[in-house]
Parts: C-alpha cells; structure tokens; sequence
C-alpha cells in the first residue's frame, strides 16, 4: 500500500532532520513525500505595509528553494520506491497543511519540533504546537531536534483507561507493523483498582491488538507525568511515543501551557499524536 507523507519545512536543519528520518523510517516502503512550504509567517508583522511585489518575491524564493531541496533529497536518498513532490502556500501553516491532506489523501505528517527561529529553552516551535493544537485529519509525528533514526522496535503508549479507543489505534498498528515493533501501553496512576467504565476500556484495549506485541505498565504518580513518561522512555528503551489528542487529554495539558523549560516535556524519541475522530 503506497504512502503519502507530508513534511512541512522552513528549510532550517531541524526540518531537514525530519526529511532524513522519515525517509530512513519508510525506508522499505513505496511514498510520496510532499514537501511543504507555507512563507505566510514570513511575511507579516514586521512590515506594516506588504506590496504586492514582496509577497511575490517571497513565492519565489519558496519555490526555489524547495526545488534545491527536492534534489538534494534525491540525490541523498536514491531510493526507487520514493517519490517527492513540492508545494509552496501563502497560507498560515496549518490551513495549507489541511488543504494538502485533504487534496492528496495524506497519511502522515512529519515534522520537526523547532523551526528556524529555534531557541534552546523552547521544546516545541509555535507553529508546531499550533499544528498539533488544531489537526484533526491524520497523525503527525514531531522529530526532536537532532534526533539521530533509530527502528522504532518499542513503542510507548500512555494512557488512562478513561476512553474507548477504536479506529484510533490504527495508526500505532501500521507503526508497529513497520517494524515488527513492540507496544508498551503505560498506565500512571495513585489509585490500586480500575474503575469499571476503566477495566473495560482496557480489556477491548487487548482485544483491539491481540495481533500485535503488547504489553501493559503500570507506574505509580510519583512526579510528573512528564517526568514519568520520560523516565519509562528511558527505563524500556523506547522508540517512539504515542499520544491520542482529545479534550482533557495528557497532550491537551501539556500545550496549552507555556512551552518553557519549566514544563520539562521535552521528548528525547520522536512523538506520534493521533487525532481523536470524536
């Protein structure tokens, strides 16, 4: 089954680490990769004028260097099953990444973590977290600065058992079909039993990746969830992190504060946010 895979860039190197794990990660597989540049943000508030003539300057150097960057990829990667196709918008990043789902049936967005304005006590660029904040569409999976490709073999999955998951999980299934992978669901909490509306969640939970390597974690609330879910990602060597985004969700809490130091969410493996389809 062919892939499309769309991967926004500002054409900073964080970007650029993004393009080279994802092709690394669909190595084996036939894609599309859709390069996306959005100049919207590039053009604004410091002009209070804009011309006419500015804006089309602005489009032309997006298109440029997005052909400098469509052959450079291809001359790094020479992979046959790979194709790669570039798009320029002067939208805001998040509308043209919706318009581009929807009008190439994307699978997948990767992106990295910071642009090129990146500061090292922010973990998250603004448009990242905006994006995340408003996709509803398909997955995105954000690349930490720098992250070097490992085979995501192990899989994190944290959750509190207070949702039904169903068609959500599809996309962790075809994460983990990639590589075999193992899927390491990791429950935080204080409390010694499950409710039942919890205990039921979690045995559907079995059913829906009976095929799939699992396994179930649980950690008692000694710090954080942050803190928590990193120490896990260390302890058992994990790959990738999965999130399911939904309202009151750990994703929810962790974005709508300021991304600063002080939060200490500063994924150390790439992180996978799925959508919630209610």
């Amino acid at each position: 089954m062919k892939r499309s895979i769309l991967i926004p860039t500002d054409f900073s190197d964080n970007a650029w680490n993004a393009i080279v794990y994802a092709l690394k990660l669909y190595k084996d597989e036939e894609c599309t990769f859709y390069f996306l540049n959005s100049f919207y943000f590039l053009n604004s508030t410091e002009r209070t004028y804009i011309t006419t003539h500015y804006v089309e300057d602005l489009e032309v150097n997006s298109l440029k260097e997005l052909a400098e960057l469509k052959e450079m990829t291809e001359e790094a990667n020479i992979n046959p099953n790979h194709n790669f196709e570039t798009i320029s918008s002067n939208e805001p990043l998040h509308l043209a990444i919706e318009k581009v789902i929807k009008s190439h049936g994307i699978d997948m967005v990767i992106m990295g973590t910071k642009g090129a304005t990146k500061a090292k006590e922010i973990f998250f660029g603004s448009n990242t977290v905006n994006v995340i904040k408003k996709m509803k569409l398909c997955p995105i999976l954000v690349v930490p600065d720098e992250f070097d490709f490992v085979e995501p073999k192990q899989i994190a999955f944290p959750t509190d058992f207070n949702r039904f998951y169903g068609e959500e999980l599809y996309p962790i299934k075809r994460m983990a079909e990639l590589y075999n992978s193992k899927i390491r669901i990791v429950h935080i909490t204080k409390k010694k039993n499950l409710t039942a509306k919890q205990d039921y969640n979690l045995s559907m939970l079995k059913v829906y990746l009976e095929n799939y390597p699992h396994s179930f974690h649980w950690m008692p609330n000694y710090a954080s969830k942050t803190q928590e879910i990193n120490d896990f990602i260390k302890d058992l060597e994990i790959d990738i992190l999965v999130m399911i985004n939904y309202e009151h969700s750990l994703i929810e809490g962790f974005i709508n504060e300021p991304v600063v130091t002080k939060i200490g969410f500063n994924p150390i493996v790439p992180f996978l946010v799925i959508p919630c389809s209610a």
